[in-house]
């Protein structure tokens, strides 16, 4: 009887306790999540803020679940549709629809397509077309443009690769525009043709393929189709070209001449 007393008063004691933890929000029997945080959410870890658990989206302030259609697999990440179609098929509304592969091609991640054409073939209105190379040309690795070039010694005309014509006194380059060749050292290119460099007294051959293909020596400027002195005023020098003057400091050029400031 002793015992029995005990028990009833102690529990007596508790009861104030337990009505007020019953009243104080947050804390009512049988709640499973905190206040503010929907189901299937979790507070973040810093911050007030929260997100939807794993399989789960945020619409509308709650957390929904994300159906994954056939062929497709769960990204688990906050963003987008919250999954990916399975390799070999592609987003098409809300489902995921098998890739078709024309005859020819492969499935890749690249292009809007989903597939690529094979090595050899070029893609026309959605299908590979085998690419025709002509005569004395070869495939390359590029998706554009024709999908050929010409072998060396041979330029692109249309679909045909043609033999380059190189004049006397020229030689093949490695160009692929322009006219395919140029003139050996001494000579300059002249209406598909190799013509010889005249060059002047007091000059000299340059290696620019533009121009008259000569300059002057130092102390000699160009003058028509020759090389004439420079005349050098008084109180003046060569400039850095050596085929002009210009005036020693402090003096001036004036009218031709060099005169003090």
């Amino acid at each position: 009887m002793i015992m029995v007393r005990r028990t009833f008063a102690l529990s007596a004691f508790y009861l104030p306790y337990l009505a007020l933890l019953v009243l104080v929000p947050g804390h009512a029997v049988g709640q499973n999540s905190p206040i503010g945080i929907p189901r299937h959410a979790t507070a973040e870890r810093y911050g007030s803020g929260w997100q939807c658990d794993r399989g789960y989206r945020e619409a509308d302030g709650a957390c929904v679940a994300i159906v994954v259609p056939a062929n497709a697999f769960a990204t688990h990440v906050s963003y987008g549709a919250g999954w990916k179609c399975d390799w070999g098929y592609r987003k098409t509304d809300d489902v995921c629809v098998a890739i078709e592969l024309p005859a020819n091609a492969y499935l890749s991640l690249s292009g809007a397509l989903g597939w690529t054409c094979d090595r050899g073939y070029r893609l026309e209105e959605e299908t590979c077309k085998a690419v025709k190379v002509p005569s004395n040309g070869y495939l390359t690795d590029t998706r554009y443009g024709s999908g050929w070039a010409c072998d060396r010694g041979y330029r692109a005309e249309r679909d045909a690769c043609v033999a380059i014509k190189i004049p006397a006194n020229g030689y093949l380059t490695d160009v692929t525009y322009g006219l395919g060749w140029a003139c050996d050292r001494g000579f300059l290119a002249n209406e598909g043709a190799c013509v010889p460099i005249q060059v002047p007294m007091n000059g000299y051959l340059t290696d620019a393929s533009y121009g008259p293909g000569w300059r002057c020596d130092r102390g000699y400027r160009a003058a028509m189709d020759g090389c004439v002195a420079v005349a050098v005023p008084e109180n003046a020098h060569l400039d850095y070209s050596g085929n002009d003057w210009e005036c020693s400091e402090p003096y001036q050029k004036r009218e031709g001449e060099c005169a003090r400031p």
